[in-house]
């Protein structure tokens, strides 16, 4: 049986909604953060030797890393849904996006996060660079969707399962303001309307009100 190792409020939402969009069985298991540091617990950090989220299980297998995961379950269980194959005119914007997620978008967010718990002045040199690779970052995402409806183009790819935690969930712990990006609103109002997103919301993080504005 597929396990999808929920950690409250994390990049693990992805798997979750995946299994949703695809309507594949899987186990969830949810577990806790720590109520002060809000890391992840030891019974989390026990499942692989990373000790971050996502991690799933299979059988004898135990997998990180988002995007590995995401590429597992859709070649193994998806039949290849939710991607796009060489063949297809997207195939190329496809392949970006999916990987802009953890090579852009997550990174730049990331380490704004870290600077920012360090109380730096904000005319820090660091500081107003990262900052500035953010802004570039989103102003990129804001472009595209004003041109498609989704990352890869006319249809919903796992590009959106990589991305849309970055511009939501993610702004929990790096509040950033999305109002000067009208297209990035459109697309997250798309995405909240679907029942594959609203059900995997609701079974991972039923405490939590999606960040879709």
């Amino acid at each position: 049986m597929l396990t999808v190792h929920h950690l409250g409020k994390s990049q693990s939402e992805r798997i979750v909604w995946l299994c949703e969009e695809l309507g594949i069985p899987y186990e969830l298991k949810v577990y806790d953060r720590h109520p002060v540091t809000r890391l992840a617990q030891a019974d989390y950090k026990a499942l692989h030797p990373i000790g971050a989220a996502p991690v799933i299980t299979d059988g004898d297998l135990v997998l990180a890393e988002s995007g590995a995961i995401v590429e597992y379950i859709t070649a193994k269980y998806g039949k290849g849904r939710l991607t796009l194959g060489p063949d297809h005119p997207d195939f190329a914007q496809f392949l970006y996006w999916f990987h802009f997620a953890n090579g852009t978008l997550q990174p730049a967010t990331g380490r704004n996060m870290i600077l920012g718990r360090l109380n730096l002045p904000a005319d820090n040199p660091m500081l107003l660079a990262m900052k500035a690779r953010l802004a570039l970052a989103l102003g990129l995402v804001e472009t595209r969707l004003g041109k498609v409806d989704y990352f890869a183009g006319k249809e919903f790819t796992t590009a959106e399962i990589m991305n849309v935690f970055t511009l939501t969930t993610m702004r929990l712990f790096l509040p950033f303001d999305i109002s000067p990006y009208p297209a990035i609103l459109a697309y997250l109002q798309r995405i909240g309307g679907r029942d594959a997103y609203q059900r995997a919301m609701r079974k991972g993080d039923p405490d939590m009100t999606p960040l879709l504005t």
